[in-house]
């Protein structure tokens, strides 16, 4: 994300608090670490920036591909070569799982970690 203007400058605005823009800014960044946010003075760097930042990306996936074709590979992206886990049950699922297993739960609140582990014994092939 690139920003055309300082820093400095969100806390100057007049039509919205500052702290409301400076929060946002900062749950982006924690929720979003990947995307980058950029502060450019002028439009003319903001530009600038964003040209070199797709240039480089362009470069970079170019040579990935050509370098997977090269090798015979697939392309696959890193965050989901990993194996993704199975859904967990709801707490309620896991309630109604024990008390048919005759396992004795509280009717509300938290479960203890033990009924949680046997549900995820119970379920692991």
């Amino acid at each position: 994300m690139v920003v055309e203007d300082r820093y400095s400058q969100v806390f100057k605005l007049d039509w919205v608090r500052p702290a409301t823009i400076a929060g946002g800014l900062a749950e982006l960044h924690v929720r979003r670490p990947g995307v980058p946010i950029v502060f450019c003075e002028t439009r003319q760097f903001a530009e600038e920036w964003t040209y070199r930042y797709l240039a480089a990306a362009h470069a970079w996936a170019s040579t990935k591909a050509a370098l997977a074709e090269r090798l015979g590979a697939s392309i696959e992206r890193e965050d989901t070569a990993a194996t993704h886990e199975a859904p967990q049950p709801s707490t309620s699922e896991v309630r109604t799982w024990a008390r048919t297993a005759g396992l004795v739960v509280p009717d509300r609140g938290r479960l203890r970690p033990e009924i949680r582990q046997a549900w995820r014994d119970a379920h692991t092939p």
